[in-house]
């Protein structure tokens, strides 16, 4: 669907893409990750047309976005962090420019319209100014603005900024309905959107590209196995005695609780799951577990190992 190649793009002697490559497969929501200053928005303006970039190419569906704009342009609906809103306009006038702009055919026009404020939840607003309007209402009136047309890519940066909780859910939900028909590309600073929202993720540092995979696969690869907390309602020299006897186990943290119970934080040799063999072993010794868990690394504790590095 899409294909980003090598792409680079500098502000004089600052490089803020560095040789970027990835794809964009169809039917799925990707988040795009990053810290202040990674090279997000400068991608995402260079995938959308806004820019041009300094090497490399990006191909929509087919078409380089720079030597066939028209076509690949006519597959992508974009919202910038900073709606491009006519605030002295209603609502329906500011779609209907929308609409024109994107070229539309006449005959489709109303229905799309229509459409696109049904799905945005726009319709009791049509005839109010831009400027009236809350600031969910305004993006509302953005996204609607971005799915005309319904493309068939729909890329979002920053989409819920500056929303009050009530508003961020509905976004959610909306970007939901969307990915059951387009593909969508999210970018967002807040890392539980992106774990409870996407499919995919993807996720920059100074340019280039740092990670590219599921959140779970994600989790997984960076946690390798976790680490593994037991307590245990025991004396903390019984618990060692067990422990030591586990080939598997490599390093082992204990904590004494006010109740006299021994939490134990237990690292693992190479990257097999190792619960079951620690159950039996103290099954074996008739000490029962208070709790048995795998604790893996959280989407916020993998975005600041990556990137930090």
């Amino acid at each position: 669907m899409i294909e980003v190649k090598n792409l680079t793009k500098c502000y004089g002697k600052h490089l803020a893409v560095d040789n970027l490559s990835f794809t964009v497969e169809k039917g799925q929501i990707y988040g795009f990750l990053g810290p202040n200053g990674a090279g997000k928005s400068t991608t995402m303006n260079i995938m959308t047309g806004y820019l041009g970039a300094t090497k490399g190419e990006v191909l929509i569906d087919g078409h380089d976005i720079l030597k066939e704009p028209e076509e690949a342009k006519q597959c992508i609906g974009y919202l910038p962090e900073q709606p491009p809103l006519y605030l002295e306009m209603t609502v329906m006038e500011y779609l209907r420019f929308a609409a024109e702009l994107k070229k539309i055919p006449k005959e489709d026009m109303e229905i799309q319209i229509e459409k696109a404020m049904r799905l945005t939840r726009l319709s009791d607003v049509r005839g109010r100014l831009i400027s009236n309007l809350s600031k969910g209402y305004k993006q509302r009136v953005g996204l609607a603005q971005a799915i005309l047309g319904f493309p068939e890519i729909i890329i979002l940066d920053e989409p819920t900024v500056g929303l009050d909780p009530k508003q961020i859910i509905e976004i959610r939900e909306l970007i939901r309905k969307l990915a059951k028909e387009h593909t969508v590309i999210l970018s967002s600073h807040i890392l539980a959107e992106i774990r409870e929202v996407c499919d995919y993720i993807l996720i920059i540092a100074r340019g280039k590209l740092v990670a590219s995979d599921t959140p779970e696969n994600l989790e997984n690869s960076m946690s390798g196995t976790g680490h593994i907390e037991i307590e245990v309602r025991r004396e903390q020299k019984e618990v060692e005695r067990v422990l030591d006897r586990i080939d598997q186990v490599k390093r082992v943290e204990y904590t004494l609780l006010e109740d006299g119970t021994v939490r134990a934080q237990i690292e693992a040799k190479g990257s097999g799951d190792i619960r079951e063999r620690i159950f039996h072993a103290f099954a074996d010794q008739k000490m029962p577990l208070l709790t048995l868990k795998l604790n893996k690394s959280t989407l916020e504790e993998i975005f600041l190992e990556l990137t930090q590095k």
